[in-house]
């Protein structure tokens, strides 16, 4: 059997304009807002014009170029060591892009594998998966991930492992039920009467079904990974010291707020336009990919 949403992928001309259409101002606005996110992370040398990590005292603090005492070499200011306000921006881009990546995409292997369980096993599969979820989701997300940081040790792999630890569950908890809705199609029933084993009629009927769903899923999962790599290199157990970060630009600017507002301002501007258009893609993406339910 065919499935809408992945057949819409390889559409002809006009299904994939509808799709757009579909997706509205979100998808658009939120595709540019990711593009800008992703290429800045990938084309770091392109927009960074300077070393992030070289200082220059002489030149500490300074405002952005179109302000007066601005200077026309540093874009968007320095910050209090004289380093490129930009290029720390854009390199803290980079490590925002590649943690929430990873991060979402293990988180979302893990929720979706248990969650198909839960939802098509029943019984005492789904029962212990879902008291494990309930069991897991007690615990405050954001205080969990700085314990296990903590533990483990600062580095990019601990924190990708922390977010992954809070990350899993939503993933779970959302599969298991759309699963469980899914199975009550008649689509899903004919496939059981024409013999596909219960392998197969997850891998080949449910889970194409779900890409909508999980489009939107991952794409969320990325802002709030963000959010936590954010949170966790503000109290200095994120990515090594010398990495740039958003967290650790905010971290340092709020210690000279009043001087340079615009050094914490920033960051905080890149991380609110991050989530924004993850989100904004996500949801406009699930609509141009999902046109009608399939019964």
């Amino acid at each position: 059997m065919a499935d809408i949403a992945i057949a819409s992928l390889a559409a002809p001309p006009s299904r994939l304009l509808a799709g757009l259409r579909r997706g509205g101002p979100r998808l658009w606005i939120g595709t540019v807002l990711v593009a800008l996110l992703v290429l800045a992370a990938i084309f770091v040398p392109v927009f960074a014009p300077h070393d992030p990590l070289e200082q220059d005292l002489m030149s500490a603090q300074l405002p952005p170029a179109w302000m007066t005492g601005g200077d026309h070499a540093y874009l968007l200011g320095t910050d209090s060591l004289g380093r490129c306000v930009l290029s720390r921006l854009t390199y803290s881009a980079r490590t925002a892009v590649m943690v929430a990546l990873i991060a979402a995409t293990l988180a979302a292997l893990i929720g979706v594998a248990l969650g198909l369980f839960a939802g098509s096993f029943g019984g005492w599969v789904d029962q212990s998966i879902s008291r494990l979820i309930d069991v897991w989701m007690a615990f405050p997300p954001v205080l969990l991930s700085i314990v296990l940081a903590t533990v483990i040790g600062a580095g990019l792999t601990s924190v990708i492992a922390a977010i992954v630890v809070i990350d899993w569950t939503r993933f779970a908890r959302v599969i298991r039920a759309e699963t469980m809705v899914q199975l009550t199609r008649d689509y899903a029933a004919a496939a059981q009467v024409i013999g596909l084993s219960r392998a197969r009629l997850l891998r080949l009927e449910i889970l194409p079904n779900l890409v909508p769903l999980l489009v939107t899923l991952l794409a969320v999962e990325m802002g709030i990974a963000i959010l936590v790599e954010v949170i966790l290199s503000f109290v200095g157990i994120s990515v090594a010291g010398d990495t740039p970060t958003w967290g650790s630009m905010i971290a340092e600017g709020r210690q000279i707020v009043y001087q340079a507002p615009w050094i914490m301002a920033l960051p905080i501007a890149c991380i609110i336009t991050s989530v924004i258009g993850l989100n904004l893609f996500g949801d406009g993406l699930r609509l141009a990919l999902d046109p009608v339910q399939r019964s």
